[in-house]
């Protein structure tokens, strides 16, 4: 069982009972209750297509998901000495290239008929772990729109959910919250179950499966799904969902982040519920105003999305694969850098 229990009280977290970032302020800005994250999609994955997997090469040895997630393990103590206090990844990966159409890669925790795969769930409970040892919470997605064929029918998405469930509960998972699917509002999931009509489906089955079996507040997992918008959630999934974890790859300016941001809130369903941003890839972190600080200035978290642009170096990007997981490249300092300032940590 974890000792790092995330919960919320409101529409702020805490961490083993004390708002996060308890009584920081910063330029005005309640920082106090919000969740800093970093897309980690890949932390665990696996590629099984022999046709794709030596691209994932490192300069030195093949590609080993071991490794990636060790190395992950290791850069976990400085990303929350910057004020990080959470990193989100996917059972089902995101694209090693950051945006592809085209991804014949197979990185899908769950077998056809959604059993969770032992090795992906080694890895998963060694990642569980080192974060509870950091005090630090994942945000841990299911399914990813490009992988959802590797599953065979409905029932196997519900198996899924239901496994992930038993999993988590059964080893006391406290610091993890999940989120259904990334992006259900996209086109692109071969159920219909995961997608934005009815995830809320699949929001219910897991919290009712967790229900009276985690030693924390509400008693079970906190459960979302991420949406990329800019509409507001469906009311279906404002008015079951934990958390909302909207995505800013498609709001190009800080004021459209503090409109969907107002959206949300005055949806119909909207129950007061934290919001926290768990993808953006917009950066300008010297500029005056940006993604993030519009988050911070809307009462949001904000999660960083970084990922190697054609010709950047191995330094580059948190989600291309292989992944060097250390802040050593420019984006990734810029970020924790005004991460650090922000927290004050």
């Amino acid at each position: 069982m974890t000792t790092t229990i995330l919960s919320i009280d409101g529409d702020r977290f805490h961490i083993n009972g004390a708002p996060t970032y308890s009584g920081r302020r910063w330029r005005g800005s309640r920082i106090e209750g919000l969740l800093f994250n970093s897309r980690m999609a890949n932390a665990v994955v696996d590629d099984e297509n022999p046709a794709t997997r030596g691209a994932w090469s490192y300069a030195d040895g093949d590609w080993s998901a071991e490794r990636n997630t060790r190395e992950l393990i290791a850069a976990l103590p400085d990303y929350r000495r910057h004020g990080l206090l959470a990193i989100a990844l996917n059972l089902s990966g995101g694209s090693p290239q950051g945006y592809s159409w085209h991804q014949p890669w197979h990185i899908c925790g769950f077998t056809a008929d959604g059993q969770l795969k032992p090795d992906y769930a080694a890895r998963l409970g060694a990642l569980v772990a080192a974060a509870d040892a950091q005090g630090m919470a994942l945000i841990l997605g299911l399914f990813y729109g490009r992988q959802s064929q590797r599953l065979r029918d409905e029932d196997a998405v519900r198996a899924a959910v239901a496994g992930t469930v038993d999993w988590l509960v059964g080893r006391g998972a406290r610091n993890v919250l999940l989120e259904i699917g990334n992006e259900v509002d996209l086109p692109v999931f071969a159920h219909p179950v995961i997608g934005a009509e009815r995830c809320h489906e699949l929001i219910g089955l897991a919290q009712a499966r967790s229900a009276g079996h985690l030693a924390t507040p509400s008693g079970r997992l906190l459960v979302g799904t991420s949406l990329v918008g800019p509409a507001a959630p469906p009311d279906s999934i404002l008015a079951c969902a934990d958390i909302l974890l909207p995505h800013g790859n498609r709001i190009d300016t800080p004021d459209g982040i503090r409109l969907h941001v107002l959206r949300t809130r005055t949806g119909a369903g909207y129950r007061g519920q934290p919001i926290t941003f768990n993808e953006d890839d917009h950066y300008a972190f010297d500029a005056a105003d940006n993604n993030m600080l519009a988050a911070i200035d809307s009462g949001a978290g904000w999660g960083f999305f970084d990922y190697r642009r054609i010709r950047e170096r191995f330094e580059d990007g948190f989600q291309s694969l292989p992944v060097d997981w250390s802040t050593g490249s420019a984006r990734k300092r810029a970020f924790f850098g005004l991460l650090k300032e922000v927290t004050g940590l």
